[in-house]
């Protein structure tokens, strides 16, 4: 189960600062979250992409550039498996930025992808129409249709203007919500509140929206 991070913001930030904050959250957390990690950031209007199999709290992050836009992930492998950093997200086309954490069990969809999450990306850009609210909405929709057991299903799917959320449990609620914060011209969306700091909500359960 792993950690996810969203940040849009009017103007450029410090991509280390939050980085590093994010890194504290996937060290902490109390699942394993050392299983690699990966994001996404926009420098003059292109995605930069990077992974590393490596612990997120391990890297360096003074790599990389200042942004308005970031998703990261880190990754806690299902069963400790597929342990390779092809396997990171985020996964990506032209369009989209897709970061997953969840569980599902007996599955029922046919789809190209090396890991359950990237099938799940897969499967949800059919129902693309030029509506990323309403692809992730009904490509949620149709997921839940179609499986046994849904333990969590948190997906974020963001493209250069903003990006589409949607939060689905059915247990663990202190684990599996996710929070967000507008501060100073940002929105942040992450797993868990940074430490130490206040102005946090809570994304409800069953949500599919814009942020």
């Amino acid at each position: 189960m792993c950690r996810l991070l969203y940040i849009r913001s009017k103007k450029e930030f410090e991509t280390k600062h939050y980085l590093e904050k994010f890194a504290e959250i996937s060290k902490n957390s109390k699942e394993y979250q050392g299983h690699g990690w990966g994001c996404a950031y926009l420098v003059n209007g292109e995605w930069q992409h990077y992974k590393n199999i490596s612990p997120i709290w391990e890297d360096d992050f003074n790599k990389f550039a200042n942004t308005k836009r970031l998703i990261a992930h880190a990754r806690s492998a299902f069963q400790d498996k597929d342990i390779i950093v092809e396997n990171n997200m985020p996964f990506y086309d032209d369009k989209y930025i897709y970061i997953f954490n969840g569980e599902l069990r007996g599955v029922r969809i046919k789809e190209e992808g090396r890991i359950g999450a990237e099938k799940i990306f897969n499967f949800i850009k059919k129902f693309d129409k030029g509506n990323a609210k309403a692809m992730l909405a009904k490509g949620v929709v149709q997921i839940k249709k179609r499986t046994k057991y849904l333990r969590a299903m948190n997906i974020i799917i963001a493209h250069k203007n903003d990006a589409v959320v949607s939060s689905n449990f059915s247990e663990d609620p202190d684990y599996f919500t996710m929070h967000y914060k507008n501060e100073n011209g940002k929105t942040i969306i992450c797993s868990d509140p940074f430490k130490n700091e206040n102005g946090w909500g809570k994304i409800e359960n069953n949500f599919t929206g814009v942020f």
